[in-house]
Order: C-alpha cells, then structure tokens, then sequence
C-alpha cells in the first residue's frame, strides 16, 4: 500500500498575500508533494480583495495566525511540512515546536523571543509603524516608495512596483508590536519552543535583508541550533526581505527541496 504525500503548507508574511506563493505551489506539486498556501484569517481570496476589505486583519496578532494554521494542518491526513516566509517563518518555527510537523523552513523569519539584536535598518523600516499606537490593532499598508525601500530593496524599483501590484496587501500592525516588545512582555505570543525534540528547520537570511536583517536571522539560527533536531543556516548575500517571492524565488526554492530530501522529507518519504 503507498503511502500519502506529503502536504507542504506555505505560511506568508505581512503585505503579501498567499498568492505570491503560486510559483512555489506549482513547483513542489511538480517534485511530488501536496502543496497547500492558505492565507491569514480575514485575507480575501486574493490581493485585490483583501485591499478592499481591510478591516477583516484588524486585530490579528500571531496567536490567531498560528492558532487558524494548527487547524489547517490537524485537517490534513498525515503531517506536513511547513515553510514561511517573514513572520510567517515565525509561525513555521512556532508549529515546528508544537509538535505535529515533520519539518520546516523559515525565509527571513521575524523574530522570536529571546532574539535581543535589533539593527538600525530594522528600526528604521518599521518605527512608522511602532511610533504610532493608534495603528496597534489596525491595519497599516505600504506605499510603492515604502515597499520598494524597506520590503524589496534588494530588486529593481521596476520589479518591485510589479510584485506590489500583482500581491501587495494591507497588514496587521499587531504582529509588529508584539514581536517588537516579545522580551518585556510575560506570556509573549512571539514566544516560540526551541528545546523540545523536533524536525529538520532550514533558516535562510537574505544579506540585504532590512526587515529581518541577517544578524537577526542568524541570532534566531544560534538559538535553534542547540535543539537536537537537524538545524541549518544559509545566507544568500545579495538578497532583500523580498527573496521568497521575487524573480529570484527559484534560488530559495531548490535549497529548500534540496534541504528536505537530504532529511528524508522527500515526497517518497510520505
């Protein structure tokens, strides 16, 4: 009797919808896998929608996103995979250390706590957000200038007006204060479990990265690195926050499949 595939859940980040994980999808169907990319509770069904219909992300913090991805993945018929992208590299590491996934890969992950470094370009990209507290539980939503600067610096200013058209989204600021404050505050949603005994977690920085610089993600990998589980690190040096879902995406693409088949977590291991 042949066992299932394996599902691979796609988590993405703030201000971009899921469907920037098209490419991806598509490619891992075609190595065998199940991929499956929902989006955060309160996205539409696609960017234009979820643009028109912001207040639906007011007030969605972490603890919402990771709880809506749980029920995803205790529908599935067998454990899957998780890969993420910025803070949704966060809920990947955050699912990883639950339990019930076999394996992860988190792409410029947010931050977790217990991460002290905090670089000057990361301040400089997010303090229109953090200075302003009235935004905490709404949305805040990036400009073609702002994005182009802060989220996908490391392309063409032509290249990046196309990706914010095609999947630019309004966010929740909420997940910005609380990984911003996750070291003062007791009871952190941005808290994550790093010791228990788990799967294999690739962690890729981009060195151009201003939104989860390098340092930070390498910061994260020192921390997960003392878990007995598999745990690797690359740094893809002349790439910005914008590196899982630009024209580049294929490079982070193939260290992750390349990543899960030397762990066994190929699709003929499903």
């Amino acid at each position: 009797m042949e066992s299932d595939p394996i599902p691979v859940v796609f988590v993405h980040g703030l201000w971009m919808h899921s469907s920037s994980w098209h490419p991806w999808t598509e490619l891992f169907s075609s190595r065998g896998y199940i991929p499956i990319a929902p989006g955060w509770p309160g996205d539409g069904d696609s960017a234009i929608a979820t643009r028109e219909n912001p207040d639906r992300l007011d007030g969605v913090g972490i603890a919402e996103v990771t709880r809506h991805f749980r029920t995803v993945i205790d529908a599935l018929p067998t454990q899957p995979i998780v890969v993420g992208h910025s803070f949704g590299g966060l809920i990947a590491q955050k699912l990883l250390g639950d339990g019930g996934v076999r394996g992860a890969v988190a792409i410029g992950p947010a931050q977790f706590k217990g991460v002290l470094r905090l670089p000057l370009d990361q301040v400089r990209s997010v303090m229109p957000i953090l200075r302003n507290p009235m935004v905490r539980n709404k949305t805040w939503t990036h400009s073609p200038e702002s994005f182009h600067r802060d989220f996908a610096n490391g392309i063409s200013r032509e290249e990046s007006d196309r990706l914010f058209d095609a999947h630019a989204i309004p966010a929740p600021a909420r997940p910005l204060f609380q990984a911003a404050f996750a070291n003062v505050a007791f009871g952190s949603p941005a808290k994550i479990d790093t010791r228990t005994s788990r799967g294999p977690l690739l962690i890729l920085a981009g060195g151009r990265d201003r939104m989860v610089p390098e340092s930070v993600v390498k910061s994260e990998y020192n921390i997960q690195r003392r878990n007995t589980g598999a745990t690797e690190y690359v740094v893809l040096p002349d790439r910005g926050h914008s590196l899982a879902v630009d024209e580049g995406w294929r490079e982070v693409a193939d260290l992750a499949l390349d990543f899960l088949e030397r762990h066994d977590l190929g699709p003929e291991n499903g």
